[in-house]
């Protein structure tokens, strides 16, 4: 390595660029210390080996970057700062018009403490949001109108570059080891049952941009689609192996309603306390919710409140159907929790059915708003007038990377 000094954050010789196979691997060997959760360094470094293989990060899906004086030998040059970016499927409406997009969700932001003062992660993020504009566009044949991230730093920083923050919301219940007996239960999802869910999660979404009006502002949303969902499963059952030494069958739920009537979420588990004997600071996240037809009844021939349900004779009020809905989805999430040494289940971007569900079960259940850690930020790559009015739909924890 150079023994020369550091140069500074504003030098014309500075670039943005692909890192070698070398510097890939001890930029992973020193950012683990940052990202590696309660993996060791080398289970870490495996696991990042074996995501890259999923099918959202292969065939160039994960694209990584370093910055570099251009000065310096390549064989020799220091790695200042870097970060990686993950393709993503992706919709917009605007205008009378849905449209299919790509999007850069951009993780593992890391610059050496050695480099640290110097203005080299100011100088990659300005870098980088200009270049994910046109990044892959050519080869996948479509266009790249915004791409995100997840803040863990507040909302300055990556804002003062453009990426605006946007409401950042979870609620929580706890785990529990109980078995809720409620007038709706939910049944176990395995990874064979996700792809058709998902399938019809995005006809569902699809609809909802479609049928927006012409004047109203753009609305965009990650894909929650079947390489997406597998991409953090693969995570999960990656790091529950190494830890534990088996992995998670179970990835959700859903509620038995009639055809196109269903309610269901996909979860993950997230382990971040090494001590493998305690559940601090572990949680289960549910990636997605959805309700099929919000106006669906439960047809296990049960009784809510002494009115029966029989999917024609339905006498309680919508609303409160699909709480116990997702009542039951969130007790089973419960359950899975506490089988899996998980604290809490995590929830984001709750809607109003589910803060109420979440309630139901934990009378002290309440909407966090989150303003330091995991602060979904989106930068637009379309006009000003457009970027003050960017809405995000389904801002969920799959969309996260």
């Amino acid at each position: 390595m150079s023994s020369t000094p550091l140069p500074s954050g504003d030098s014309p010789t500075l670039a943005l660029v692909h890192p070698t196979a070398a510097e890939k691997a001890h930029q992973f060997s020193l950012n683990g210390s940052v990202w590696r959760g309660a993996l060791t360094q080398d289970s870490y470094e495996r696991r990042e080996a074996h995501l890259a293989k999923t099918a959202l990060s292969s065939n160039s899906g994960i694209t990584y970057w370093v910055l570099v004086d251009t000065s310096e030998p390549t064989a020799t040059r220091r790695v200042l700062c870097g970060c990686e970016s993950l393709r993503k499927r992706a919709l917009i409406s605007h205008r009378g018009r849905t449209q299919d997009l790509i999007c850069h969700g951009i993780g593992s932001v890391f610059c050496p403490p050695e480099h640290r003062g110097r203005g080299y992660a100011q100088r990659m993020m300005r870098e980088l949001g200009p270049k994910l504009k046109t990044h892959q566009v050519a080869e996948t044949g479509f266009e790249s109108l915004f791409s995100v991230l997840y803040s863990d730093i507040g909302k300055k920083f990556y804002a003062s570059f453009g990426w605006k923050p946007f409401p950042s919301s979870h609620i929580s219940v706890p785990a529990s080891a109980v078995q809720h007996k409620g007038p709706v239960t939910a049944s176990e999802l395995r990874a064979a049952d996700l792809e058709d869910l998902c399938a019809a999660d995005e006809k569902i979404l699809r609809k909802a941009l479609e049928e927006r009006s012409e004047d109203a502002p753009p609305a965009v949303a990650l894909l929650p689609n079947i390489e997406t969902i597998r991409w953090h499963h693969a995570r999960e059952e990656f790091v529950g192996y190494e830890l534990l030494g088996r992995s998670p069958d179970v990835k959700g739920a859903i509620v038995s309603l009639d055809a196109g009537k269903r309610a269901w979420c996909y979860w993950t588990r997230m382990w971040y306390n090494p001590d493998v004997e305690a559940s601090k600071g572990n949680t289960l996240h549910i990636l997605r919710l959805v309700v099929e037809d919000e106006g669906a009844a439960p047809t296990n021939g049960t009784a809510v409140n002494g009115t029966h349900h029989n999917g024609t004779n339905d006498r309680v009020h919508g609303e409160q159907r699909r709480q116990l809905a997702v009542e039951a989805l969130l007790r089973a999430a419960q359950l899975q929790a506490a089988q899996w040494n998980m604290n809490e289940v995590e929830v984001w971007s709750p809607t109003s059915i589910t803060v109420a569900a979440a309630k139901q079960i934990d009378g002290k259940a309440k909407v966090v708003d989150r303003d330091c850690e995991s602060i979904a930020s989106l930068m637009w790559y379309g006009t000003k007038e457009e970027e003050d009015g960017v809405e995000w739909v389904s801002n969920e924890k799959y969309g996260w990377c």
